[in-house]
């Protein structure tokens, strides 16, 4: 394992997205999101990412100088044309203005469309709790899981975040794949050469499979939960796809024409105010909210995100730890 400072992971990462072409506001936004992966614990969504956002590059399936545009679209919408560029970009320029109609309107939402997205969710939405917004994102991205019952990949694995901001103390999160697993812990047990657990994934032929090649190459990911997780993968495919005027998972895929890039779709965000719902009585009510979660926590149980900011305070005093297998792949991108 190699150990990195944030400030030095923060440096490999804007290093090898500049040298490989990509602007500098692109370069820091990218980065700032795969550090915050790194940091929370989540190798499947930290440095790793950095070889695929360099290889969607390379296939011509991102655009690395995009100028997100961002439209006025009604009262409580607004929009953002990504221009083909990662996604991250393109939510700091919405970011202000979601947070000026929520809090002129009690529920506002953002639509980024025609995005590159390979991120996990959450870093979005603690930026809406930071500034006492409830909120809730989700996404599909290529077509990997197959619907319960099925064999034949339909669906992304269409993750569903939440956030809740809670006052002095970390927000309220959770960020989760609607599939069984995400995609980057199933391509890092294959770096490992590791099997799968069974659940994650099946053959062609809709067999069980721990083996993550052939889940990954040739069969589909399984959703969690069954049908039920089934049933909510459609409906990120529909409320984040057709609704906002973007592509589905499977349209998604269709775009990438075995480049094996980051998938190109859209991106829906709900931000809500509590102040505008509940006026003088927002204290009152949320307060109730923290009986909630002492409830949980009060009997032992975890709450969402607990290990990510555990993860986080270590972090930010010892660095991460990345295989040196990895740290090799990456400083190739600089050569």
């Amino acid at each position: 394992m190699i150990r990195l400072t944030l400030i030095e992971a923060r440096e490999l990462a804007e290093s090898i997205l500049l040298h490989n072409g990509f602007n500098l506001a692109h370069a820091q936004a990218v980065a700032a999101t795969v550090i915050a992966g790194e940091r929370d614990g989540c190798a499947s969504h930290g440095l790793y990412r950095i070889l695929g956002c360099v290889n969607s590059l390379r296939a011509g399936k991102v655009s690395a100088d995009a100028e997100p545009q961002v439209i006025d679209q009604a009262p409580s919408i607004v929009r953002v044309d990504a221009a083909g560029g990662f996604s991250q970009l393109a939510f700091q320029a919405g970011l202000g203005l979601l947070a000026e109609k929520t809090r002129a309107n009690g529920i506002a939402a953002l639509a980024i469309n025609r995005c590159v997205h390979f991120s996990a969710l959450w870093v979005e939405i603690e930026q809406l709790t930071a500034v006492g917004l409830v909120a809730l994102a989700c996404n599909p991205s290529h077509a990997w899981v197959a619907p319960t019952g099925g064999r034949v990949p339909v669906f992304g694995t269409n993750p569903i975040a939440f956030g809740w901001p809670r006052a002095g103390q970390d927000p309220f999160v959770f960020d989760f794949a609607t599939s069984a697993i995400a995609r980057g812990d199933i391509e890092l047990h294959r770096r490992a050469g590791k099997a799968i657990p069974e659940g994650w994934g099946v053959d062609a032929e809709g067999r069980p499979s721990t083996d993550a090649n052939v889940v990954l190459d040739s069969g589909a990911m399984l959703t969690f939960g069954g049908h039920k997780g089934s049933a909510l993968a459609a409906m990120v495919e529909l409320i984040a796809g057709p609704l906002i005027g973007d592509l589905t998972s499977a349209e998604s895929l269709a775009y990438d024409e075995g480049s094996k890039s980051s998938p190109y779709h859209g991106e829906l965000i709900i931000a809500l105010d509590p102040r505008r719902f509940l006026g003088a009585a927002t204290e009152e009510h949320l307060s109730r909210a923290e009986v909630l979660f002492q409830g949980i926590e009060g009997q032992g149980a975890r709450l969402p995100s607990q290990r990510r900011y555990a993860a986080r305070a270590r972090s930010m005093v010892e660095g991460v730890q990345i295989p040196e297998a990895l740290y090799n792949d990456l400083k190739a991108l600089l050569a």
